[in-house]
């Protein structure tokens, strides 16, 4: 079905984040849409509000204990010279974690009075106003001893914002002041913040210093402020920030990785840090809302489509690689992805503001996606552990953290979380529009007058969602409800990824019980009719189990297929498959079957089906029929450390066969002091090449110029007289090089002697390494290796004959 143009409402209605209010028109520019905040949205279902009770009783209080054990908050203390010490966490950017922390706890109190919670808030904001230096500046890493400042906040105040993060902190502490005094009324933190505000519009400009942040977000904060306080000057800060982008007149440019190499209005390719950018958009979005600049919506328009059609995760998530945390060139997806949590939730802030700027479905499309899978994957089901990086595979050596030492995924979980029920619906003039499918109810204030809509539905365990509409008066206004593309055989917008074999089940749409036909308008299918109290609203989505299938560009995934049914994307897990899953393959003819499994990860539904498990077997290749049994990719590692995949072979030669036991694989591995990933050295996979981030890797990074080594101790006594080693070597990405020198030691009782041979000891990068030698019996053999001087190094697999 096509998806035909709307006319955009031309009234424009004010919103401040989550808990701002749906207004009436409104005589300045803003976005055409307004959503409906979270006091005016109950969720009641099965799935979301299990999900937001645990981050309300278990996240919050989880992240806020570890931002006291790591120092967050005692940074503070010190330099509101309540405590006596130095600086005390990690990184300059950490006041930013407590501040983040702040505004999720907001949303937690404007939903539901927590007496506790509330005074937990008024004295942690005490000690941050206390922080505060007298002319507004905040910045624990400076104000607690500036002669001691690490190297990241510059020797002077403002003098490496490339690194230092002073404005990307004050950015989450604009938003977490509006957020506290939305929820309480109160002004204690907010004070706090239009004092620094002030300062920063008395630093930054056209006459005073012309240094935009190294990472994006006071310009997010700055709008939020302009909206509560009404102040031009905040809008006015937040579009210089943009604007000094690519500026050289104004400063020495940082690069792509800042999203610093050209205007922002002249961009058209995503590049450089994925949270970075997505902030940018976001800001941009604001900004173009309010001031009417159609320069900043098409530089969007271009840049959404090239994350869009060629740099998307099937789950949604952004950023290829984690060298710089960012994005690849075009169709570089693999699947060893970085995807980080911060990432996704960026990306769904960044869509939610282009739908209220456009009306158009498919912008909630690519929020939906990204928010039930990528950021989802971020939490635990428990609301205590995370993941930074979300990968669409594992070998096992990915398991979520309660902590990081750069936390900025899990204080940002809460905040974004809790603000989901704001995204739901939304206004322009006498159109309501339905975004998202959850159980509950919401009041709506529409032109006629309040307008209490409920939902019923099992949403996304199924495709039936009635919609009972009751405004407070009988009338006229507009009802539009989303049609996901998913339902329609488009999982994205785009041609990235597409549907193996479309679906033959159509979506229908009922009012008060009788079919009617769906006119789609950029997604939403439009209702214009009288309405009255009670009337339903039937829309039914078909939910088969459909196989995905990548643009043929996208050569991590060529030749396999994926699973989706409904908004989720499905993983196959080792718990499930005999502890491996990079063995199977799955036919595009093997049925497949949806199943409700109740003592499952909290209750999901499953797809299950027949797939074949390829083995190596006395030197043959042997393919096995085998249950198959996918979860939700949320879910994956809940049940232990082992294999995961989302793409699966769909022909022999892409499966990675179980190999056969070796020595080297029945060995016990150690290492010199420092070494990591010691089960990379022996799990047996198969290198694409020295920079293959797939595999798990040993390495010794940080540690460079020094003489380490390896060893294996082998289950008894052997003959061995070979050895071939894969080096790690991850050029233009991070440390690690192959190793100056390095030769093979045997154990004789208490001694390590070198090996017999005439072979040289090479170390060429993508391939083996093979060193031949006269034979010796032994309990155990080493490596020994000379690091780089400048660099350090790695392993990426270690046999031995």
């Amino acid at each position: 079905m096509m998806r035909r143009a709307i006319v955009v409402c031309a009234v424009a209605a004010a919103i401040s984040g989550a808990l701002g209010r749906a207004q009436g028109p409104a005589p300045a520019p803003d976005y055409p849409t307004a959503p409906v905040p979270i006091t005016s949205v109950t969720f009641a279902d099965a799935f979301w509000a299990p999900r937001l009770e645990t981050v309300r009783s278990v996240t919050i209080d989880a992240t806020f204990r570890q931002s006291e054990a790591t120092g967050r908050i005692k940074n503070f203390e010190i330099a509101a010279r309540e405590a006596a010490g130095e600086f005390c966490s990690r990184y300059a950017f950490d006041d930013s974690d407590v501040f983040k922390l702040i505004e999720g706890a907001s949303y937690a109190l404007a939903v539901r009075r927590d007496a506790a919670l509330d005074a937990y808030l008024d004295a942690l904001i005490a000690k941050i106003a206390k922080a505060q230096e007298p002319d507004g500046y905040l910045y624990t890493a400076r104000t607690i001893d500036p002669s001691k400042a690490m190297a990241m906040a510059g020797k002077e105040r403002w003098s490496n914002l490339e690194h230092s993060h002073e404005l990307y902190n004050l950015g989450h502490l604009y938003e977490a002041a509006v957020a506290h005094h939305q929820a309480t009324g109160k002004t204690t933190l907010l004070g706090v913040a239009t004092k620094s505000a002030d300062l920063i519009a008395k630093t930054f400009g056209p006459a005073g210093l012309r240094y935009p942040p190294g990472h994006q977000e006071i310009e997010i904060g700055l709008v939020k402020l302009h909206r509560l306080t009404k102040d031009p000057k905040y809008l006015s800060l937040a579009k210089f920030f943009l604007d000094e982008r690519g500026n050289p007149a104004g400063h020495t440019l940082y690069g792509e990785y800042s999203q610093d190499h050209k205007p922002v209005v002249d961009q058209d390719t995503a590049v450089g840090h994925s949270v970075r950018a997505a902030y940018m958009y976001s800001a941009m979005a604001d900004v173009a809302a309010l001031t009417n600049d159609h320069r900043y919506i098409a530089a969007l328009d271009r840049l959404w489509e090239d994350v869009v059609f060629r740099k998307l995760y099937l789950t949604g998530g952004i950023g290829a690689t984690g060298a710089w945390e960012g994005f690849g060139p075009a169709y570089d997806l693999p699947n060893s992805a970085y995807a980080e949590t911060c990432a996704s939730i960026a990306n769904a802030l960044w869509n939610f503001r282009m739908f209220l700027l456009k009306q158009d479905a498919r912008y909630i499309d690519v929020y939906e996606r990204a928010v039930y899978n990528a950021m989802l994957s971020g939490i635990s089901l428990e609301g205590d552990t995370f993941f930074y990086p979300n990968p669409l595979l594992s070998l096992g050596q990915h398991e979520r953290s309660p902590w990081f030492a750069c936390a900025c995924c899990p204080s940002n979980l809460p905040r974004f979380m809790l603000s989901i029920p704001s995204h739901a619906y939304a206004v322009a003039g006498d159109q309501l529009f339905v975004n998202l499918f959850v159980q509950g109810t919401a009041r709506v204030p529409m032109p006629g007058g309040a307008v209490a809509v409920e939902q019923q539905t099992r949403y996304p365990w199924d495709g039936d969602v009635r919609i009972r509409v009751s405004p407070a008066k009988a009338g006229p206004f507009g009802l539009r409800i989303r049609v996901p593309g998913w339902a329609l055989n488009h999982p994205v917008p785009g041609d990235l990824y597409r549907d193996l074999t479309p679906g033959r089940e159509t979506v229908t749409l009922k009012v008060n019980g009788l079919l009617v036909p769906i006119r789609l308008e950029r997604g939403f299918a439009v209702i214009a009719r009288d309405w009255a109290a009670g009337d339903t609203v039937d829309l039914h989505l078909p939910m088969p189990v459909r196989r995905v299938v990548s643009h043929p560009a996208v050569k991590a995934d060529d030749g396999r297929v994926a699973i989706e049914r409904g908004p989720l994307v499905y993983a196959a897990e080792f718990v499930d498959h005999g502890g491996r899953v990079t063995n199977l393959i799955l036919a595009d003819q093997s049925p497949l079957a949806a199943e409700w499994r109740p003592d499952l990860l909290k209750g999901v539904m499953t797809v299950t089906g027949r797939a074949s498990a390829v083995k190596a077997r006395h030197g043959a290749t042997v393919a096995e029929p085998v249950p198959l049994t996918l979860i939700p990719y949320y879910g994956w590692a809940h049940r232990g450390k082992g294999e995961m995949a989302v793409w699966l072979a769909r022909r022999p030669d892409l499966a990675r066969p179980a190999p056969e036991p070796t020595l080297a694989s029945a060995s016990k591995a150690s290492s010199s002091e420092g070494g990591k990933s010691l089960q990379g050295l022996n799990e047996q996979y198969e290198p694409s090449d020295s920079n293959d981030h797939t595999a798990i890797y040993f390495h010794w990074w940080p540690k460079k110029g020094s003489t380490e080594w390896v060893q294996y101790e082998f289950p008894a006594e052997s003959t061995v007289s070979e050895t071939s080693v894969y080096w790690f070597d991850d050029t233009g990405q991070g440390g690690c090089r192959v190793p100056r020198s390095w030769r093979v030691l045997y154990k004789r009782g208490d001694q390590w002697l070198p090996v017999d041979t005439r072979d040289a000891f090479t170390v060429a990068k993508d391939a083996y390494n093979t060193v031949r030698f006269a034979p010796v019996r032994t309990p155990a053999i080493r490596l020994e290796v000379v690091l780089p001087a400048d660099f350090s190094a790695g392993i990426q697999e270690w046999k031995v004959r």
